[in-house]
C-alpha cells in the first residue's frame, strides 16, 4: 500500500541516476586533472590524459561495432592498458571479461566461446597461447595487440593496434551510461569444481559498492599510491582498478612480481597500498637484505588466501608493512569480508596476534548478510568458535548469476542466500574463521585450483588407477595441490616425476601436483575417497 511519502514524490533524472564506478574516473579528471593517475616505467599520465584515453578507447570500440551487452576480452598484464581496459570498455556498453593470463589455449577457448567475445585485447607475451586458442573457433574475436614497451621481443596477431585504434577514438566521446545499474559491467570465469569454468556476471552497482568498500575498510583516505601486485584480471583485481580511482590515488603498474622490483618501486614511489596473496609477502621477506633496506616509510598489505604462518606476518610487520587479512570469492566481487582490527589486539603476543589476524572476519560495509549455518536448513550455527556450518552471504555485492547456467545459480542462490560452500566456525564475537572447504578447492598462489580438474587429468595417465587430489600446505604458495595415486598392476615403474611431468603437459603448470604420493586410497564403506584422511595425511608430510 501506498503511504503518504510516495505520493507525488517521482524518480527522476534530477534525483536518481543508476550506480556505476564509471563516475570515479569522471570525478578524478574533474577535481584533480593534474593528479597522477598512472606510473609504468617511463610512462606518467595525470587523471585528464588517463580519463581522455578511456573515453578514446570507449569511441574507437564503438566504431568498431561493439555494441552495449556485448564482451571485449584481455589478455593483459598489470599494465596501463589493463586499467584503461576497465573503463573504457564500459563505457562502450561493453562487458569486461578480463582473462587470467597463466591459462592455457583450452581454458582460454572455452572462455571466449562461452562468453561470445567480439573484441580481444593481447599483450605480445600471450601471443602464443592466444593463437593456440582462437585455432578451431567458429566466431573468432576481432584481435586488438597492445605493445607494452617494458616487454621485449613477441610479436603481432591481430590487424589492429592498440595505440593506433585509440587515435580513432573521441577524447571528449559522450560515453554510455548504464541504463540501469543492474547492467553487466565484468565477466570472470571461476574454476568451480565441476565441469567446464562458470562465469560470474559483476553489475555496475555491486562494482560500485565493492569499490567503495574496500575504501572505508582499509581507511586509505585522498591520494593513496597503489602498487599493483594483485592481478587486474582476478575478480577485476577486486575491484581497486575503481577503488583507487574514486580516491584519486596513482596506480603504479608491475607487469610481473618480483620481490626486488616490488620493494624498489615502493621505495622510488612511496607506495602506500598494496594486495597480494601471502607468496607475495613471503617473497618479500625473502629478497635480498640490501633490497629489504630500501623499505623506509610504513605500507599497508591487504592479503586473502591461506593465511600466512605466524612467523610470516610476525616478519612482515617488522619489516614496517602492516597486513590486513580479508576473504572473499569471485562470485563477490572480490572480498567482502575482513578481519577488522581492534586496538587492544596489538598487546598480544605475536602468536595470538597472528591466529586471531588469520580469522577471515566480518562483513564489509556493503555487505548486507554474513552467515554461518547448515548446509541444508540454513539455520545459524552457535556463536561458539567450535560449530562448522557453511558461510552464507547476500546483498548487492553478490553476482548476478553464472552466465547461461541457471541451475547451477539457482544452487548458489538456494533459500535466498549464497552459498559460498566453505565450511567455518563463528566466534563469541561474531569473526568467521574458515576450517575447511566443500568444495575442495585449492587456493594456490591466490589462484584456485579445482581438485576435480587436475584428477581427471590424473587418470588420463595409462599407469594411474586411482587418484584424488588434496590440499597440501606450503608456506610460499598457501597451498599446493597434493595427489595420492594408486597405479596399475605391473606399473611399478611409474615415479611421482613422471606423474607431474604429465601433467604439466595437459594442465596450467601451477595446477600441477608438486607432491604425488602412491598408496592404496582410504575409501568408506560405500566406495567414497575419505577425502579429509588425505587432507591429514598431506598435513603430515613435513613432520
Amino acid at each position: 500500500m501506498a503511504g503518504i511519502f510516495d505520493q507525488g514524490l517521482p524518480q527522476t533524472p534530477a534525483n536518481f541516476e543508476p550506480l556505476s564506478p564509471l563516475t570515479f574516473i569522471e570525478r578524478a579528471a574533474s577535481v584533480y586533472p593534474d593528479h597522477p593517475a598512472v606510473i609504468h616505467g617511463a610512462v606518467r599520465r595525470d587523471w585528464r590524459q588517463t580519463y581522455a584515453r578511456c573515453r578514446q578507447l570507449a569511441s574507437a570500440l564503438v566504431r568498431q561495432g561493439i555494441a552495449p551487452g556485448d564482451t571485449v576480452a584481455a589478455m593483459l598484464p598489470n599494465i596501463p592498458e589493463m586499467l584503461e581496459v576497465h573503463f573504457g570498455v564500459p563505457m562502450a556498453g561493453g562487458v569486461l571479461n578480463a582473462l587470467n593470463i597463466r591459462l592455457d589455449a583450452a581454458a582460454i577457448r572455452f572462455m571466449l566461446e562461452h562468453g561470445e567475445a567480439k573484441a580481444l585485447l593481447v599483450d605480445r607475451e600471450f601471443v602464443p597461447v592466444i593463437r593456440e586458442a582462437l585455432e578451431g573457433m567458429t566466431s573468432p574475436p576481432l584481435v586488438i595487440d597492445v605493445d607494452d614497451p617494458e616487454f621485449d621481443g613477441g610479436e603481432a596477431l591481430g590487424k589492429l593496434d592498440y595505440e593506433a585504434l585509440l587515435e580513432e577514438g573521441d577524447p571528449d566521446f559522450d560515453w554510455i551510461r548504464p541504463g540501469s545499474e543492474w547492467d553487466a559491467i565484468s565477466l570472470n570465469y571461476t574454476s568451480g569444481t565441476t565441469g567446464d569454468p562458470k562465469g560470474v556476471v559483476y553489475h555496475h552497482r555491486g562494482a560500485y559498492l565493492n569499490a567503495v568498500s574496500n575504501q572505508m575498510v582499509w581507511g586509505m583516505g585522498h591520494h593513496p599510491i597503489y602498487l599493483w601486485t594483485l592481478p587486474m584480471f582476478h575478480c577485476n583485481g577486486w575491484c581497486f582498478p575503481w577503488t583507487i580511482t574514486a580516491a584519486i590515488g596513482t596506480h603504479v603498474c608491475l607487469r610481473k612480481v618480483d620481490p626486488v622490483k616490488i620493494l624498489s618501486l615502493i621505495s622510488e614511489h612511496g607506495v602506500t597500498h598494496l594486495c597480494g596473496a601471502p607468496i607475495v609477502l613471503n617473497g618479500l621477506l625473502n629478497a635480498p637484505a640490501e633490497a629489504r633496506a630500501t623499505l623506509k616509510h610504513p605500507v599497508k598489505a591487504m592479503t586473502a588466501g591461506a593465511a600466512p604462518p605466524a612467523k610470516v606476518i610476525g616478519a612482515v610487520e617488522d619489516m614496517g608493512i602492516e597486513i590486513t587479512h580479508v576473504y572473499g570469492l569471485t562470485e563477490v566481487y572480490g572480498p567482502v569480508t575482513v578481519c577488522a582490527w581492534h586496538g587492544e589486539w596489538d598487546a598480544l603476543p605475536l602468536d595470538e596476534r597472528a591466529r586471531v589476524k588469520a580469522r577471515q572476519g566480518v562483513r564489509y560495509p556493503m555487505l548486507e548478510g554474513l552467515m554461518v549455518g547448515h548446509p541444508e536448513s540454513l539455520e545459524p550455527v552457535p556463536w561458539d568458535g567450535k560449530t562448522m556450518g557453511e558461510i552464507f552471504m547476500r546483498g548487492n555485492t553478490v553476482m548476478k548469476g553464472y552466465l547461461k547456467n541457471s541451475a547451477a545459480t539457482d544452487k548458489a542462490f538456494k533459500g535466498g542466500w549464497f552459498h559460498t560452500g566453505d565450511l567455518a566456525v563463528q566466534h563469541p564475537d561474531g569473526y568467521v574463521e574458515i576450517k575447511d572447504r566443500l568444495k575442495d578447492i585449492i587456493i594456490s598462489g591466490g589462484e584456485n585450483i579445482s581438485t576435480i580438474e587436475v584428477e581427471d587429468v590424473l587418470y588420463r595417465h595409462p599407469a594411474v588407477l586411482e587418484a584424488a587430489v588434496v590440499a597440501r600446505p606450503d608456506e610460499k604458495w598457501g597451498e599446493t595441490p597434493c595427489a595420492f595415486v594408486t597405479l596399475r598392476e605391473g606399473q611399478d615403474q611409474v615415479s611421482a616425476e613422471d606423474i607431474i611431468a604429465f601433467c604439466r603437459e595437459h594442465l596450467a603448470h601451477y595446477k600441477a601436483p608438486r607432491t604425488v604420493v602412491f598408496c592404496e586410497l582410504p575409501k568408506t564403506s560405500t566406495g567414497k575417497i575419505q577425502k579429509f584422511a588425505l587432507r591429514e595425511q598431506a598435513r603430515r608430510l613435513d613432520q
